[in-house]
């Protein structure tokens, strides 16, 4: 077993979850949050660039 993972079972023994060290695995864990992160927001709608670009100008973050 890879040492700073543990897992928590349940009374039958099935693993339910698991313990990360963050300090020695934290750009692991970044990675499966960003994985994570990208599949809740898979279906949400998009902007095309011109529409971010155009966003920005009206809202002054950006010179045309």
């Amino acid at each position: 077993m890879l040492e700073g993972i543990q897992f928590v079972t349940n009374a039958a023994g099935k693993r339910t979850a698991v313990l990360i060290d963050l300090e020695r695995y934290r750009e692991l864990w970044e990675d499966i949050y960003d994985i994570l992160l990208t599949r809740e927001r898979e279906n949400e709608p998009r902007e095309t660039l011109a529409e971010v670009k155009e966003m920005l100008i009206a809202d002054g973050l950006l010179d045309e």
